[in-house]
């Protein structure tokens, strides 16, 4: 598996201007996710032959930033309550905290949620309500879709994880913003 431009190069020619960089569109969608969410997860492991639902939490904040042309963030994650899918599955971080920043339409992430490796998620938009992430990192590949809903009251997010090629994992989260 080949990892998306994990060399953190990113090629815009000669006469690169770093307001071409700024994306006016992502950097007000990640704007509209800023608040606490009450995140609803169905985990399904081993080739859906496990199926876990939980409830976590979600904080996501915008930092400030040295450059005007990068959109800083932290998002901090834990669980509404104590759950074993933590303890059969210890590759899942029970709680954490990520910082990342927008770059034309990648994000530079801190870590990951799988690992505390630094990486790029490349961003596709698709309209002006859904985004999809793009990532890998050491033997991982993610695909992540997430849509906001209703006034962005609620997201949708959907995410396949495929480790050595094989498809490891897939999660169904719906999300209900609690706090904007």
């Amino acid at each position: 598996m080949v990892d998306i431009n994990q060399n953190k190069k990113i090629n815009f020619g000669k006469n690169y201007a770093p307001e071409i960089s700024l994306n006016s569109n992502l950097k007000r969608w990640f704007s509209r996710n800023i608040g606490l969410w009450k995140s609803n997860r169905t985990y399904f492991l081993e080739k859906g032959q496990k199926t876990y639902h939980l409830c976590m939490n979600i904080n996501i904040e915008s930092l400030k930033s040295d450059s005007e042309w990068e959109s800083h963030y932290k998002f901090t994650w834990y669980p509404e309550k104590k759950y074993n899918f933590f303890h059969e599955n210890p590759q899942f971080k029970e709680q954490g905290e990520m910082k990342a920043y927008l770059k034309g339409h990648q994000l530079f992430r801190g870590n990951f949620y799988l690992s505390n490796v630094e990486g790029i998620s490349n961003i596709k938009q698709v309209d002006e309500h859904e985004m999809i992430f793009e990532s890998s990192y050491n033997d991982w590949y993610i695909l992540e879709h997430t849509r906001l809903v209703d006034s962005d009251n609620y997201r949708f997010r959907v995410i396949y994880s495929w480790n050595k090629n094989e498809l490891k994992i897939v999660e169904n989260h719906h999300e209900i913003k609690i706090i904007k």
